[in-house]
C-alpha cells in the first residue's frame, strides 16, 4: 500500500484536482515526500519542464523520492505525474510575460518603462482575478470574526509583508479597532508581542521564503493561547498549520517580482469586515 491511499485509476488527471489532493493530504506525508510536495506546489512549471534529476536536485531530494511521491499519489511513476503538470501548460492562455518574451525574440522594441508598466500591471491584474476566483468568503468571515472578538489585534508581517500589516494597522485604527503593529524595529519583535494572551489575536503574514522572525513570533503567540490568523501562500507554509484560520494568497509574478495587489485586496476586505462584525455585537 502506498503512503497515500490513491489508486492509479483515481489519480487526478488535471492540475487543479492534483493540487487539491496534495494540499488535502499534506499533513500525512512523510518528511521527504512533504519536501517534494511543497516544491511541486510552488514550482509547477519546473516540474513540467525539468528532468527527474534536475527536479530532484532543486527540491533537495533523490530522484527515487520523486518516484515514491508520484506512486504515493497513485501514478505509475514521475513521468506519469509530470504529464499532469504539462497539461496545465497546454491549457493555459499565454501569459503577458510570455508575450513580452516573444516580442523581444521577434525584435520588436518598446520603452523599458512601458514594458515594466505593462508587465507589473498585468501581474497585478492576474493576481486579483485569481483571488476573486479562489477566495473562500466563509473562511474570510471566520477570520474576521476571530479578529473582531479579540481584545487587541496584533499585526505581524515583516520584510515584503510589512506594507500589508502597516496598512491594516492604519485602517483598523481609523475604524476604532485596537491593534498593535509588530514592526520588529531594533529587534524588539518579541518585546512587542510579550503581552499577547488568550484574549488577543495575531494576524501573521508571510510568503516564500518565510521570514524566520515571523514564524518564531507566531509560534510564541500560539504558545500563549492567542488566536492565530495566517495569510500565506501554501499549506506547507510554517504559519499555516498553527493558524485557527489560514488564508491562501498566491501572487502572479513578472520578471521574478511579485506585486502585492491581491494581498492588499484581502487586507482591505478583512479590515472592513472586522469593523462590521464589531458593530454587529454593539
Amino acid at each position: 500500500m502506498s503512503e497515500i491511499d490513491v489508486t492509479a485509476e483515481s489519480a487526478p488527471r488535471d492540475f487543479a484536482a492534483l493540487r487539491a489532493l496534495i494540499v488535502t493530504r499534506a499533513q500525512t506525508l512523510p518528511r521527504r515526500l512533504t519536501q517534494v510536495a511543497s516544491y511541486a506546489v510552488e514550482n509547477p512549471d519546473e516540474i513540467a519542464f525539468g528532468t527527474a534529476a534536475s527536479v530532484a536536485s532543486r527540491a533537495g531530494v533523490q530522484p527515487s523520492t520523486l518516484v515514491r511521491f508520484s506512486q504515493a499519489l497513485g501514478y505509475q511513476g514521475f513521468s506519469d505525474l509530470q504529464e499532469v503538470f504539462r497539461s496545465r501548460l497546454r491549457e493555459r492562455v499565454p501569459s503577458y510575460d510570455e508575450r513580452l518574451r516573444q516580442l523581444r525574440e521577434h525584435g520588436h522594441h518598446a520603452s523599458e518603462a512601458g514594458v515594466l508598466i505593462d508587465g507589473f500591471a498585468d501581474a497585478a491584474t492576474r493576481s486579483i482575478a485569481d483571488f476573486r476566483d479562489k477566495a473562500d468568503p466563509e473562511r474570510i468571515d471566520r477570520a474576521a470574526a476571530i479578529l473582531a472578538a479579540a481584545e487587541t489585534v496584533y499585526l505581524l508581517g515583516l520584510r515584503r509583508s510589512f506594507p500589508i500589516t502597516a496598512y491594516m494597522s492604519y485602517a483598523l485604527g481609523k475604524l476604532g479597532i485596537r491593534n498593535l503593529l509588530v514592526d520588529g524595529i531594533a529587534g524588539l519583535g518579541s518585546e512587542q508581542t510579550s503581552f499577547i494572551s488568550s484574549r488577543d489575536a495575531l494576524l501573521a503574514v508571510s510568503f516564500t521564503p518565510y521570514a524566520s522572525e515571523t514564524v518564531t513570533l507566531a509560534n510564541a503567540a500560539r504558545g500563549r493561547q492567542a488566536k492565530i490568523i495566517s495569510i500565506t501562500d501554501s499549506i506547507f507554509s510554517p504559519i499555516a498549520p498553527i493558524a485557527d484560520v489560514w488564508l491562501e494568497i498566491v501572487e502572479a509574478n513578472f520578471e521574478g517580482f511579485r506585486p502585492m495587489a491581491a494581498t492588499m485586496a484581502l487586507a482591505m476586505t478583512l479590515s472592513v469586515a472586522i469593523a462590521a462584525k464589531r458593530n454587529e455585537v454593539r
